[in-house]
C-alpha cells in the first residue's frame, strides 16, 4: 500500500502522514517529482488524501488521477479526505473520478479539520478548532487504521443521505472554480518576494518586472494567501486575511 496526497495548507498532509505512520508505508505529496507510475505497480493499494472543496475534489487531484488513471482503474483504493464541517459525499467525489471502481473501495472516510480560508467572515478561525479538531481526527484515524488492518470495509459518503448533501454543495462548485482559476490578486503591499510563485502547486504564478502575475490556473488551495508574509495575496475572495492559517503545529 502506499499513500498520495494533495495538501494546501497542511490538513490533508497531516493525516496522509500519519496513516502512513500507523500502517508503516509511504506517503508521497502529487507535487513531488517522482516516477509515481513505477511507485503504483509495486502495490496492490492506492490511498489518498485531499481537501474537499464544495463536494467536489480539487482540480490538481483531479489532473493527478487522469494522468494515472491506468493504475487506479485496477488498484484498490482507500479515500480520504479532510474539510471543514460537511462535505456530505467527499470521498464519493473521489470514486465518481473513475469508471466502476466501488468495488474496489477498501475504505473511506472524511476527517474534520481546521479551517484555512482566512478571509472569509462566514468562516472564522479559531484557536480551540485547531487544537480540537486534529485530536479527534486522530482518534478517528486510529479506529480507521484497527478497521483496515481487520479488513473491515466502510465507505463514509455513499448513502443516499449523503449523496443529497454533497449535491447542494457540488451543483454551485463548478462555477465558483470557474471564476476561482483567474482570481488570485496582489495589491500594493506585495514587496515581490516570489514565495507564492516558489510554492503554488500549479505552477499558476510568475514575477514580471518585481510583479505577481497569475495565468488562470488556480486550484484554490488557499496557500498563496496564508503564506504571504504581507498578506498581500487573495483568491476568490478579495478581502485581506487579518490572521493567516499557519498548517498544524
Amino acid at each position: 500500500m502506499v499513500i498520495v496526497y494533495f495538501s494546501g495548507t497542511g490538513n490533508s498532509k497531516y493525516i496522509a502522514e500519519k496513516f502512513a505512520d500507523r500502517m508503516q508505508i509511504e506517503a508521497h505529496s502529487i507535487e513531488e517529482n517522482i516516477d509515481f507510475g513505477q511507485i503504483f505497480d509495486k502495490v496492490d493499494t492506492i490511498a489518498v488524501c485531499y481537501p474537499i472543496y464544495g463536494s467536489c475534489v480539487p482540480l490538481i487531484m483531479r489532473e493527478f488521477v487522469k494522468k494515472n488513471m491506468q493504475f487506479f482503474e485496477r488498484k484498490k483504493l482507500i479515500i480520504f479526505c479532510t474539510q471543514m464541517l460537511f462535505s456530505g459525499d467527499g470521498a464519493k467525489a473521489f470514486a465518481r473520478l473513475i469508471p466502476n471502481c466501488d468495488g474496489r473501495v477498501r475504505y473511506a472516510e472524511h476527517f474534520k479539520m481546521p479551517n484555512n480560508i482566512c478571509n472569509f467572515a462566514l468562516f472564522p478561525m479559531t484557536e480551540k478548532e485547531k487544537t480540537k479538531k486534529p485530536l479527534r481526527a486522530l482518534e478517528k484515524l486510529d479506529k480507521v487504521c484497527s478497521d483496515i488492518q481487520k479488513g473491515v470495509v466502510k465507505k463514509r459518503g455513499w448513502n443516499a443521505f449523503s449523496n443529497i448533501l454533497g449535491k447542494t454543495q457540488n451543483i454551485a462548485y463548478p462555477k465558483m472554480e470557474a471564476k476561482a482559476r483567474a482570481s488570485f490578486r496582489t495589491d500594493d503591499s506585495c514587496i515581490g518576494c516570489g514565495l507564492c510563485v516558489k510554492k503554488c502547486p500549479m505552477h499558476n504564478l510568475e514575477l514580471v518586472n518585481g510583479k505577481v502575475k497569475q495565468n488562470g490556473n488556480c486550484t484554490l488551495c488557499y496557500r498563496c494567501v496564508n503564506i504571504c508574509p504581507k498578506q498581500s495575496c487573495t483568491v476568490y475572495f478579495t478581502k485581506k486575511p487579518k490572521k493567516q492559517y499557519k498548517g498544524i503545529s
